[in-house]
């Protein structure tokens, strides 16, 4: 059988060699808590404070705006969760957002509203971006917060951010961004775009799972979501994952120099991927192609007559691993909420499949998914015999 075909890349990469050899150390002889006053702590407050600092140049930011935390998903609760409580009393009852948010961010809103807030959803164009009508009609003065993701984790669409923000800021409300998918694509820059909270997570640039980020721009003020402790100047209370912080800081910087190269090599795979596909299959649906700005390394396809549990199992027995969407939704068996909420039929959507491309892709591999993916196609449509799982 070929060597296996990765592309989940929008779900997880593979942790970068630079970056586990940054962090080795901290596994090691230099493991103290960063808390404590002898030397071995000191040690350890040292490298946190450079990794904050070294995150922070990476982002536009100053280390002080930079609080490390569990992974996007933690991110994304402070910064909403935070945001929302700090300004509740303020009279500021109403958190909007869009329906295509990852479910990090839907959460978190629908706990604020548990909580007292108003949630409000803006529409979506069909090409998966905020329409800015509806946007503007709902951030308002009474706003806390409006929370829109850079780039969807499911079909790559990229959102007018720094538009949004402006609008955000003509209010008064507060602007929050999950870009766990942008970090490394585009250029995230606080300086140049002045979204008050944003959101990354490590293992989507080669750092481990476990480990991100939140900006939270000076003089922001976001409540706690957990207590016990004035780490972080108690914003995120907790003996600090000293090797992962140093891992992050490593992996961004790599993401942030490397990025232009990255988008070029992506976009061209991603172009040879899709018009392949739509050579051999032409009534495929790309969702989200017709967005003016998109990901590089996300392409979301749906077929008419197949099924995506079945097409994702026949392709991972063909040794090639793709997904039906969010990881943090895997056995899911209703359509994507993205896909619905930009008008997708649920009988499209439930043939949805997303690749995506990164670091492990090569040109052999979309030559391969090229020449596999439509003989499933026709399997599954009953139009004629699959390619072996040993034929290349």
């Amino acid at each position: 059988m070929p060597d296996p075909i990765y592309l989940d890349h929008a779900a997880t990469t593979p942790v970068r060699p630079e970056v586990l050899e940054a962090m080795m150390p901290f596994y090691g002889p230099r493991f103290g808590n960063p808390s404590s006053v002898h030397r071995w702590g000191r040690e350890a407050r040292t490298a946190l404070d450079e990794a904050r600092e070294r995150l922070g140049r990476c982002l536009g930011a100053t280390p002080d705006e930079i609080c490390f935390t569990s992974g996007g998903t933690e991110a994304d609760n402070i910064a909403i969760l935070g945001a929302w409580r700090a300004r509740r009393d303020e009279g500021r009852t109403a958190v909007v957002t869009t329906p295509i948010e990852h479910k990090a961010v839907l959460a978190s809103v629908h706990e604020a509203a548990r909580e007292g807030a108003e949630e409000r959803l803006c529409a979506m164009t069909n090409a998966g971006v905020v329409d800015l009508e509806s946007y503007q009609s709902l951030v308002r003065s009474d706003t806390a917060i409006a929370t829109v993701m850079w780039i969807n984790n499911e079909i790559g669409t990229i959102q007018p951010i720094a538009e949004l923000v402006q609008i955000a800021k003509s209010v008064g409300a507060l602007f929050h961004t999950d870009a766990v998918q942008a970090f490394g694509k585009v250029d995230v820059d606080a300086r140049t775009i002045p979204f008050d909270v944003l959101s990354i997570s490590g293992h989507k640039i080669g750092a481990p799972k476990g480990i991100g980020a939140v900006y939270i721009r000076r003089g922001t003020v976001v409540a706690p979501l957990f207590f016990g402790g004035e780490q972080d100047r108690g914003r995120r209370p907790g003996t600090e994952n000293v090797a992962a912080a140093v891992g992050l800081a490593r992996a961004a910087e790599l993401a942030v120099a490397e990025r232009e190269q990255h988008w070029d090599r992506l976009e061209q795979l991603r172009d040879r991927l899709e018009q392949s596909i739509l050579a051999k299959v032409p009534d495929a649906v790309i969702h989200g192609r017709d967005a003016r700005e998109r990901a590089p390394h996300i392409v979301n396809v749906s077929v008419p007559g197949t099924d995506s549990e079945s097409m994702l199992m026949a392709l991972d027995l063909r040794g090639i691993g793709c997904s039906a969407g969010s990881a943090c939704q895997s056995g899911s068996i209703t359509p994507s909420h993205v896909l619905s909420a930009i008008g997708v039929s649920p009988e499209l959507a439930s043939s949805a499949i997303r690749m995506s491309i990164g670091s492990l892709t090569t040109d052999a591999c979309i030559d391969r998914v090229a020449d596999v993916f439509p003989a499933l196609v026709n399997k599954a449509r009953g139009m004629g015999a699959a390619v072996p799982a040993h034929a290349s």
